[in-house]
């Protein structure tokens, strides 16, 4: 049994305007210990996804319009308030993306993580503070009893992010969620939080949805690769696969987005997918990748592709990706 498998999720939100599907039919396994990357444009609905398995939206507005999230067998939605809070920081873990606003500014360092102790361990006050140490050495930050002792402020945005790290990996969880772990960090950092995660995950055996839209983290940290765009998935592979033959229009302009000396020193620009993303509240019809995609004909406009296999465990939702994989 998959330790986490989702089927058909549509999270969708009321609005004035009419409803928007953030998450429209999302179906993804994760096996434990295996990283899963989660790739996409701004608004794809990568972040909604992750909040949907620990569900952390406001309901409402946002409500469930279909399907199962299944941890282990459990069905996330439908347990009890209590019951996810259960399963909330101690099975399944999250690192958000922006640590300075997760982190609460007026407790310590050691104060949050002796939380986590406390809430989900029962452990006492002398004892989850001197897990706290232990868990800020396990991360890399150095000198952690006197970090335990400082504010979020007093620390820099990489050390706040393996101090993230450390809360979330307190109850050695079984699934990791790591929504953006590196934006805004200098690349020096990002390289160090990777490989940190990627000792962590060897190290306690957790499984980790890596959330982002760099491929480039993916490339470095992923096993398979979901492709996402306006709540759907577009393709999904293992990442070697992926990036040696992508099978659709979407994940081949991604990839050609992606900066290379080499390109720009020969014709000096950059190159963009034309066209921007359309509102939630004006999907188009049929394929929602039609309106900018330069291989879209008749079918593509008035019938939906489904997401099928196209190669052993390499599935692409797309009329011609048999077409793109050859091209």
């Amino acid at each position: 049994m998959p330790l986490l498998r989702i089927s058909d999720l549509r999270t969708y939100f009321q609005t004035p305007q009419g409803v928007a599907r953030a998450v429209d039919g999302v179906t993804l396994e994760v096996e434990p210990g295996e990283v899963l990357g989660i790739v996409g444009e701004s608004g794809c609905g990568k972040s909604v996804l992750a909040l949907s398995i620990l569900r952390l939206l406001p309901m409402p507005p946002a409500f469930f319009a279909g399907g199962e999230i299944l941890f282990e067998g459990r069905n996330l939605m439908t347990l009890s308030a209590e019951g996810i809070r259960k399963i909330r920081g101690n099975d399944i873990s999250m690192i958000f993306q922006e640590p300075m606003a997760a982190l609460n500014p007026v407790f310590t360092i050691g104060n949050q993580l002796a939380e986590v102790f406390r809430a989900h361990q029962g452990l006492s006050g002398g004892k989850s503070w001197q897990q706290s140490i232990e868990m800020l050495g396990m991360v890399r930050v150095p000198s952690p009893e006197m970090r335990v002792r400082e504010y979020p402020y007093q620390l820099s945005g990489g050390m706040r992010q393996r101090v993230m790290i450390a809360i979330a990996l307190a109850c050695r969880p079984k699934l990791l969620i790591a929504d953006e772990p590196t934006t805004a960090l200098d690349v020096t950092i990002q390289a160090q939080i990777l490989e940190l995660m990627s000792e962590l995950r060897r190290e306690l055996g957790t499984a980790i949805i890596m959330i982002t839209h760099d491929l480039g983290v993916i490339a470095e940290t992923a096993h398979r690769v979901m492709v996402m765009y306006m709540g759907k998935v577009m393709e999904e592979a293992p990442t070697l696969e992926l990036f040696d033959r992508p099978l659709h229009p979407y994940t081949r302009g991604l990839m050609r987005a992606i900066p290379s000396v080499a390109v720009t020193a020969t014709t000096g620009e950059l190159y963009e997918i034309p066209g921007v993303v359309p509102g939630l509240l004006a999907r188009p019809s049929g394929c929602s990748f039609n309106p900018r995609c330069p291989m879209a004909q008749e079918i593509c406009i008035d019938q939906e592709p489904v997401l099928r296999e196209i190669r052993p465990g390499h599935r692409a939702a797309c009329w011609f990706a048999e077409h793109v994989g050859n091209s």
